[in-house]
């Protein structure tokens, strides 16, 4: 898969903006098929930086029920995959500098 498939979106967030300045960290959410070796390949190439780690997280979708007036409907939140990259000491990524 190329890179721009395999990262969605950035995270930006208060907690990934702190990650950011405390531990050289940055999240993006990726394809629901990617892996942290597809997730580093694809941080090098689209930003051309090295990278120490990847961790990964998976939310699982869920059922929720809510009512309009008498009614009640059923539904699911969606799901995602986020991963955090932490790139390696002297790297980082232009793009989310200033936010």
């Amino acid at each position: 898969m190329d890179y721009t498939q395999i990262l969605i979106k950035p995270l930006i967030s208060e907690k990934g903006t702190l990650l950011k300045e405390q531990t050289n960290q940055v999240a993006f959410f990726v394809n629901r098929n990617a892996n942290k070796l597809t997730v580093k390949k694809a941080v090098e190439e689209a930003f051309s930086v090295s990278v120490k780690s990847v961790n990964i997280v998976v939310k699982r979708p869920l059922a929720r029920m809510f009512s309009r007036g008498r009614k009640r409907l059923y539904g699911r939140t969606p799901g995602y995959k986020k991963a955090y990259v932490t790139l390696a000491p002297g790297s980082k990524i232009e793009f989310f500098e200033g936010v």
